[in-house]
């Protein structure tokens, strides 16, 4: 008789409750090892999940709509190879958990305002209710990840009050950003704590007076990266340093490449020099390519150059990381661009995909514009702006000369970056693409 086995979903990073969108596969179907079984959405990417041997499709335990976390059961297959996973397992030998029961919401802390103390990573530090007048008995400290943690830490939101909706109690990062919002709608007028700053709640405007409306619900990646951009611009004292290169040869050496890389399958866009040309410039200036630590008192110095790309798709915008951009190639470096960002088009990247940016770059030119301020990808502490190349006179060697110059806009924390450092880094960057000779110094 064939073997029944379990297919368990595997470790897929730090990623909890994750949406089943697409179910791949229905009972009756046979499947090779590594064929997709079904397609899960998280916050940040589409992720599709193998199946870890070959067989027949006997049952799907999941359906479309769906969370799963890792080791949750989606299907059960007859086996028609030797497991490959240690995710899949007998089923006579492993039953299906059952699910626990949910349990019940804590209520509402009452017209008590939230704790303006942030909860200390991993010790659930009590905060001292003496100072803080009015409020009712703590309740016990709060499951949820090292993520959701920092995010509670940075808004300024006691873990501890947020009723949660995850498994066995766990608080999920949607709870956190779900708590401030009707905070800040039902609050009183003098706002609630975010970020360590009273935030006045918005005023409640119907805007059906004035006219027709429609009401348009953000996708999953918009509201995650609303989240995170509210989060960074109140957590990090920006500041934006604005400068320009003259990229004439570049541009020229650039145009003089192109069909060599079309021949190998990838267009050679401005993109790549400029990626290289800030991993020169970050292991110049090391605190650039770093981030403050939980207490803000200790800098982490990364000995890598992992920059992150923003890449605009129909569906918002997505950071997917280069890794290792000082050890690659300009060849190598557009191939990979041009790969990550048609599977980030696609809604095909995965979680490694997404993390361990260290520094990130944001480049309009292919739109228009000239300056403008981007957002810190917190907790990075500088991201670069790119916008559009123009030409302009240039006054050289006695005469006017029509030059190709490249607008930068370098936003960063001046918490770890002063104005002087910024100023420093942008005149190298700029020096750098000026003249690509000065990379291999």
């Amino acid at each position: 008789m064939a073997e029944l086995r379990e297919v368990r979903l595997p470790d897929i990073g730090d990623f909890e409750d994750v949406d089943v969108v697409e179910l791949l596969v229905a009972p009756g179907d046979r499947v090779a090892a590594e064929d997709s079984l079904l397609v899960l959405e998280s916050d940040k990417a589409t992720m599709e999940i193998p199946a870890p041997f070959a067989g027949v499709v006997k049952e799907m335990r999941v359906a479309v709509g769906d969370r799963v976390s890792e080791g949750s059961l989606l299907a059960i297959v007859e086996l028609e190879g030797a497991p490959a996973s240690a995710e899949a397992s007998p089923v006579a030998a492993r039953p299906a958990p059952a699910a626990p029961p949910p349990l019940p919401r804590p209520a509402e802390a009452g017209t008590a305002a939230p704790a303006a103390a942030a909860e200390s990573a991993g010790a659930g530090e009590e905060a001292d209710d003496a100072r803080l007048p009015g409020l009712v008995a703590k309740p016990p400290p709060a499951h949820a990840s090292p993520s959701v943690r920092r995010l509670a830490r940075e808004l300024g939101v006691d873990l501890a009050r947020v009723p949660p909706s995850g498994p066995k109690g766990r608080v999920r990062r949607d709870d956190v950003q779900g708590y401030v919002q009707a905070m800040l709608a039902g609050g009183t007028g003098a706002g609630v704590p975010v970020a360590g700053v009273q935030v006045s709640r918005p005023p409640e405007i119907d805007f059906a007076r004035f006219g027709p409306t429609e009401i348009q619900p953000l996708n999953r990646v918009r509201r995650f990266a609303a989240g995170n951009l509210h989060r960074s611009w109140l957590s990090v004292p920006h500041v934006t340093q604005f400068d320009v290169a003259d990229v004439t040869e570049l541009e020229a050496f650039r145009e003089g490449r192109r069909a060599e890389a079309e021949a190998r399958g990838f267009k050679l866009t401005f993109l790549p020099f400029v990626l290289k040309a800030c991993a020169c410039a970050l292991l110049e200036f090391p605190h650039m390519n770093a981030s403050l630590d939980a207490s803000g008192e200790s800098l982490i110095l990364k000995r890598y150059v992992h920059i992150g790309v923003a890449v605009d798709t129909e569906h918002g915008l997505v950071v997917p990381v280069i890794r290792d951009v000082d050890r690659k190639g300009i060849f190598a470096l557009a191939e990979e661009l041009a790969r990550l960002s048609e599977r980030a088009r696609a809604r095909r990247l995965r979680p490694e995909d997404l993390a361990g940016g260290s520094f990130s770059v944001s480049s309009l030119g292919g739109i228009g514009g000239t300056f403008f301020t981007p957002i810190v990808n917190h907790p990075e502490v500088a991201i670069l702006g790119v916008s559009r190349m123009e030409w302009r006179p240039v006054h050289r060697d006695g005469a006017f000369a029509p030059r190709r110059i490249l607008p930068l806009s370098l936003s960063y924390d001046h918490r770890v970056i002063d104005g002087a450092d910024a100023v420093r880094f942008t005149s190298r960057l700029a020096a750098l693409l000026a003249d690509l000779r000065l990379l291999l110094l």
